[in-house]
């Protein structure tokens, strides 16, 4: 029997106008469903409180939210957002310069991120045809401002050794991690191992473009010594001149690479046609055209507007970054004693990648391996044929003689990489074994440069250049 008070209330007694008080089931599920809106409005990305409200402001502020909130839980990798604001403050104060440089390198990973995420938005409503080319442009917007940055403030072997990097951290670390882990995964049973496959016609197209960035890059170090022996006096007008007309010639090619890959030999790229050319009817053609499916029914979790006002943001943000990190490059080599060339050639490439490297890994662990040869071949192919001729260009307009002349040693290592990957890649089959191959090629790499004492090769550089 419910207890009464003195003056006949009890507690299902009316409070208001007759309602009565909740019970206590009542109470937890109001509690539930607060619980439930609280992380609605901080985590869900498919729907934030006040979008559909009648009141301009209210809905505005929703939004602008929504955009944050689906931007901010687009990776994991996000978390090392607060090293932007810090990284700024860092710069803006003058901190020290191994401060200003950590903070910002740190800074630049997840911006890389985000850019990547705003690109893949906005590509989804052009098309294939226009959103490769979006995705070709700002696939690797972050090393392009880097590298305008430092080449505006006269930093040219940084920004050689950042173009050359980025080539050879997608050609050896990324695709060495994609074949190393993708074939541990699918590697069969003892005594009967498997190996995955790619499309070889697509992997002896670009090997084939490769290699020609390769000799692009070797014959104006084999100019240069002809005219060094010869003690020409012109020396370094003549590989000026033969830089910036390789540059147009490689820039032409990729504007023929893209109306290969995107128009007239597009089945090439397309890994259900691929599967299907080949006659494959087991799991990973079955699942590639199910790839495919699911890839044209994905829609974008931002607005073209949205994605583009994001895409704005952060790129203001990497530039500020960018500078920053470059500004603090002459005092980190002198006091931390490495060289200009490791800092380029490693450090910012792996910066600027992070989000590619772990794109192109898990979709080789899905057995994906068409998309993880795109991601790491198709990215080295933006950088050798339109990246770096074009801020050779760029050089030319501004007044900065960037030359295609990279130091012998940078030349020899680049040479040997592309000739490595052509042998592995050109049958159209991996394994772990080839993955560790080229992880272990990169890390050789990348101990030479480090071993280097600083001045050798940043002098030789300059020495070339006088």
């Amino acid at each position: 029997m419910t207890p009464k008070t003195a003056n006949g209330a009890g507690e299902r007694t009316p409070l208001i106008n007759g309602e009565a008080a909740p019970s206590y089931d009542e109470n937890h599920v109001h509690h539930e469903t607060s619980s439930t809106s609280t992380l609605s409005f901080f985590l869900d990305t498919k729907h934030t409180p006040g979008l559909q409200s009648n009141n301009f402001a209210v809905r505005g502020l929703a939004y602008s939210w929504h955009v944050t909130k689906v931007t901010l839980l687009s990776s994991y990798v996000n978390f090392l957002l607060i090293a932007v604001p810090i990284g700024l403050l860092a710069g803006i104060l003058n901190w020290s310069p191994t401060a200003v440089f950590t903070l910002n390198f740190l800074a630049i990973i997840p911006l890389a991120a985000v850019l990547s995420f705003a690109t893949e938005e906005i590509s989804m409503k052009l098309g294939e045809t226009m959103g490769g080319l979006l995705n070709a442009t700002f696939g690797n917007a972050v090393e392009l401002i880097v590298s305008i940055v430092a080449l505006k403030d006269g930093q040219i072997e940084v920004v050689q050794s950042s173009m050359l990097g980025s080539i050879l951290s997608n050609l050896l670390l990324v695709m060495g991690m994609c074949f190393f882990f993708g074939g541990l995964v699918h590697r069969g049973t003892n005594g009967h191992g498997t190996e995955q496959t790619f499309s070889s016609a697509v992997a002896q197209t670009t090997c084939s473009l490769m290699t020609l960035a390769s000799a692009s890059l070797v014959l104006p170090a084999a100019l240069y010594a002809v005219l060094d022996q010869s003690d020409s006096g012109e020396k370094n007008k003549s590989i000026l001149v033969l830089s910036r007309g390789t540059a147009v010639i490689l820039l032409l090619l990729y504007v023929l690479y893209l109306a290969f890959q995107l128009r007239t030999h597009s089945n090439l790229f397309d890994a259900a046609a691929h599967a299907a050319e080949e006659g494959r009817t087991d799991a990973q053609g079955e699942e590639a055209e199910e790839d495919q499916d699911s890839e044209d029914e994905e829609e974008p979790s931002l607005g073209p507007a949205a994605a583009a006002a994001v895409l704005v943001v952060v790129t203001l943000l990497v530039a500020i970054c960018a500078e920053f990190l470059v500004g603090s490059i002459d005092d980190i080599v002198e006091s931390a004693k490495i060289s200009k060339a490791f800092i380029g050639l490693i450090l910012i490439p792996i910066v600027g990648n992070a989000a590619e490297h772990v794109t192109a890994v898990v979709v080789a662990i899905r057995n994906k391996m068409d998309l993880a040869m795109g991601v790491a071949i198709g990215s080295s192919i933006q950088i050798a044929l339109f990246m770096t001729p074009f801020l050779v260009i760029v050089g030319w307009i501004i007044g900065k003689d960037m030359t295609l002349h990279f130091e012998t040693f940078e030349t020899v290592a680049f040479a040997v990489s592309v000739l490595v990957v052509t042998y592995t890649v050109q049958d159209g089959k991996s394994n772990y074994l080839e993955g560790a191959m080229l992880l272990g090629l990169y890390i050789i790499i990348a101990v030479a440069f480090y071993s280097v004492p600083s001045g050798v090769i940043d002098e030789s550089f300059t020495n070339s250049l006088n």
